[in-house]
């Protein structure tokens, strides 16, 4: 019995929770006071762990509640109740744009969108190249010590040499095979050495 209680608490909450994990914190609030599963002291232990843990905050909390009073099925009981409400949304929503998706003016509007995005990745991309590779100022030129010239250099020649580097290294073959969470670390190592 306690499962299906599990299930329908939950599911309530993950109806009626729209706007993310935190939205579900009154619901959860509420669930705690009228059934006594947990106090408000258990609750902020279960915020504050649900916060540092991967995963959505609502789930994790779920997660939490149902195994504390079910173990394990009862866990996946209570997530599988917070999550249902969201499926079968999802689902009705998919149903009709399927069918709003054959219709040849909606194929209009996406084919239409494709240069869009495709400028805005770029411009997105010009921004990042020259934040990350170009001199920016906002008094003007700098000085070049000791004379009365302005500093004309713009490009940051460093983080141009490693672009190029982390470019040619990644036509190796054998290169792209590794996770990139070792370019990550590569990429740390190296603005940690050179300051970049």
């Amino acid at each position: 019995m306690i499962y299906l209680r599990l299930f329908y608490e939950f599911f309530k909450v993950g109806l009626f929770s729209i706007g993310g994990g935190l939205a579900t914190i009154p619901f959860l609030t509420d669930l705690g006071g009228r059934t006594g599963w947990f106090t408000a002291g258990e609750l902020a232990n279960m915020i504050a762990v649900s916060e540092s843990t991967p995963g959505p905050m609502g789930v994790n909390m779920a997660t939490y509640v149902g195994f504390h009073l079910g173990g394990i099925p009862g866990g996946v009981v209570a997530t599988l109740g917070l999550i249902t409400p969201s499926i079968l949304v999802i689902l009705i929503i998919a149903g009709f744009l399927k069918e709003f998706r054959e219709s040849r003016a909606v194929d209009a509007v996406f084919y239409g969108l494709r240069p869009a995005s495709t400028a805005l990745i770029a411009a997105a991309l010009l921004e990042v190249c020259s934040i990350a590779l170009m001199f920016h100022t906002t008094a003007g030129p700098e000085m070049a010590p000791g004379s009365y010239v302005p500093k004309t250099e713009l490009f940051y020649w460093p983080a141009i040499a490693l672009a190029a580097a982390v470019f040619l290294a990644l036509r190796e073959k054998h290169l792209k095979k590794l996770h990139p969470i070792v370019f990550i670390a590569a990429s740390a190592v190296a603005g940690a050495v050179f300051q970049l």
